[in-house]
Formats: C-alpha cells, sequence, structure tokens
C-alpha cells in the first residue's frame, strides 16, 4: 500500500508540473489549470507525508490510510474536472470539483484526527 500511494504521489506531481507549464504556456485553454496544478502538487506532497507518518507509526494506520486515499481521490476529481473543462470545454461530471474538494478537506480532517488517535 506504502508503494502504492508514493507512486500516485509521483503521477500527481508529474501531472501537477505538466498543467503548470500547460496553464503558462497554454493559451485561452488554460482557465483552471494552474488551481488544478497546484492543488496536484500540494496534495501529492501530503500523500508521501501521510504516507511516511502512518508507516512510522505517527498517524492511526486506517484513517491514515484513508486520508492519503482521499487525497488522491479527491485531486484526481477536482483537477480531472478543471482540466477537462480547460481542454475540451465540458465536465467530467456534475459536481465533480467540489466532490473532489469535499473528499479533500475530510481527508485533511482524518489526517489531524489519526494523529490524535496514534498519540493515545
Amino acid at each position: 500500500m506504502n508503494t502504492l500511494f508514493i507512486v500516485l504521489a509521483g503521477l500527481m506531481g508529474a501531472s501537477g508540473v505538466v498543467l503548470a507549464a500547460a496553464g503558462a504556456h497554454g493559451a485561452k485553454a488554460g482557465m483552471g489549470l494552474d488551481s488544478a496544478a497546484y492543488l496536484l502538487l500540494i496534495h501529492a506532497c501530503a500523500v508521501i507525508t501521510v504516507t511516511v507518518a502512518t508507516r512510522n507509526g505517527l498517524t492511526m494506520r486506517p484513517l491514515g490510510i484513508a486520508a492519503s486515499a482521499g487525497f488522491v481521490i479527491g485531486a484526481a476529481l477536482f483537477a480531472g474536472d478543471l482540466s477537462l473543462r480547460a481542454f475540451a470545454g465540458h465536465r467530467l461530471f456534475p459536481m465533480a470539483a467540489p466532490t473532489g474538494g469535499t473528499i479533500m478537506i475530510l481527508a485533511w480532517l482524518a489526517v489531524a484526527i489519526a494523529a490524535l488517535l496514534a498519540r493515545r
């Protein structure tokens, strides 16, 4: 599981850099790509951090895994929706970006709770 999350974080980071470049160099289609890029880059780091913290017992394992999965899924939904809108002119599905954002908020809360529970 740890390796999978690190691989996914690497893919998120690479995608974030690509979207940042597309937003900077792409023409009118770049709307929203900066937000998608930054979100992917930040959450790639979060996935790595939570994965390592969970492996080292700093967060409660089930919640740490859930938080990492939430970061990956939420970022994919959010960035995927913004990117599809920029490149194809339509949404991934209705409410994809807000759903992804909500999942990431819940993942951040899971990190906080997982850390508190690991201290017990």
